[in-house]
């Protein structure tokens, strides 16, 4: 399989998730996976495994978050690999009594990893990390007034403001360092992905910490 031939199958897995996630396949989203694959979220941080249960409930208890993609962007080093993918997360919901819809826009940050699975070599994701550009929430109805909780709205970071408040009004405790266009944080993520791409044993700079739900 020469370069092109892997990139194509990467990309194939950044966007059979979102497909898959979105539709509740969840036997197939599985295996976009590694076993030991980490989700992290603004308001879910672990193993895929857990956010996999996680979202199938979500999903079955009518929670409507969904995702669009845009390019994709690969680099393949050995059995390593990264894909940085432009996306939306739309989430709508009924917030301080008012149905909205919030638009996120950023990208999908993904460790991926060629691995011998049953026979088969395979390209599955290790870790995916958003990053969270901007974002903005509007009522369903135009002729509503929206009136938000301007100190708890100012407590989020720009990136994910309005995602956060509407989650955090549904009960979720949400990750209030999260990578965002600029910034320290986003240019360590970046940091991390060229050692994984060459060869460094984890994803991570330290051992993550599973939290949300």
């Amino acid at each position: 399989m020469n370069e092109f031939e892997h990139k194509l199958r990467i990309a194939e897995v950044v966007q059979n998730w979102a497909v898959w996630r979105d539709a509740g396949f969840w036997e197939r989203f599985h295996t976009v996976w590694h076993e030991d694959g980490w989700m992290s979220a603004t308001w879910f941080q672990g193993p895929a495994s857990k956010f996999i249960e996680v979202s199938r409930r979500g999903f079955e208890n009518g929670v409507s978050i969904l995702h669009f993609l845009g390019g994709t962007s690969v680099d393949v080093r050995g059995k390593r690999a990264i894909a940085q993918t432009k996306m939306t997360i739309s989430q709508r919901a009924e917030v301080d009594g008012v149905q909205v819809d919030v638009l996120c826009t950023g990208s999908f940050y993904d460790f991926f990893e060629l691995r011998n699975i049953d026979g088969n070599e395979e390209w599955r994701i290790v870790r995916r990390q958003p990053i969270y550009e901007k974002d903005r929430m509007d009522p369903l109805d135009p002729d509503v007034q929206l009136q938000l909780d301007q100190e708890l709205l100012k407590q989020f970071p720009n990136g994910y403001r309005h995602l956060a408040y509407l989650q955090s009004r549904l009960g979720f405790k949400i990750k209030r360092d999260m990578p965002e266009l600029a910034g320290a944080v986003v240019q360590a993520l970046y940091r991390r992905g060229e050692k994984w791409l060459s060869g460094d044993a984890s994803a991570f700079d330290e051992t993550p910490v599973e939290s949300g739900l």
